[in-house]
């Protein structure tokens, strides 16, 4: 996988020149004239919602880049965003930040600057899309286990020994450590303490 960078600016030649210089390190791009292409172009469950990063600069018409952050965030985007900063703009990016976007760089920039945090969000992006697709598997996994199963699980997160869970559902413990085994073999987990760990991760 290979995250795509879409670089959201008015300005063209700003935009055609950061794409070159991200195309020839290796980066893919994908270039929109404004925020309101960009979220145009936006539909959940189509390939502009795979995993990639946004360069979004922060003064644009007739959208600006806080503006297209905001419906950005309200239609669930997942993905980090950058802020590209003029002069005069920093206190805007870190209100950016601190309401989410992962990043800001404040034009003019240095070029390697600029490529090592494109490519540590990518990373990020990559980490995040693993981190996903790992919950749903995981999800997918408990939804699988029988209602005896979700009984003894509820049982074992709670700190109860299978004696203790045997006597409390009215079952042997024999039952009860067969159905620990078949809980741990489809969660893939080999200890209590390491399911709870992943139930709170994961669930």
């Amino acid at each position: 996988m290979n995250p795509t960078v879409h670089i959201v600016d008015d300005d063209a030649d700003f935009r055609d020149g950061l794409a070159w210089l991200l195309d020839s390190r290796g980066l893919p791009t994908r270039n929109w004239s404004g925020g309101d292409v960009f979220l145009q172009s936006l539909r959940p469950g189509n390939p502009m919602w795979e995993c990639c990063v946004v360069l979004l600069d922060i003064r644009m018409e007739p959208l600006s880049g806080l503006a297209t952050f905001e419906q950005l965030k309200a239609m669930g985007w997942p993905w980090p965003v950058l802020f590209l900063t003029g002069h005069g703009e920093m206190s805007m990016a870190v209100a950016a930040v601190k309401n989410g976007a992962w990043d800001f760089l404040e034009k003019p920039f240095q070029n390697n600057l600029l490529v090592d945090k494109v490519e540590a969000a990518r990373q990020a992006a990559l980490a995040l899309q693993a981190d996903s697709r790992e919950r749903l598997l995981f999800q997918q996994s408990l939804a699988a286990l029988s209602a005896r199963e979700r009984e003894v699980l509820d049982q074992l997160l709670q700190g109860h020994y299978n004696k203790n869970i045997a006597e409390h559902m009215g079952i042997t413990p024999r039952t009860v450590e067969f159905h620990r085994a078949n809980i741990f073999e489809k969660l893939r987990v080999n200890s209590a303490v390491e399911l709870a760990h992943r139930m709170g991760r994961l669930a």
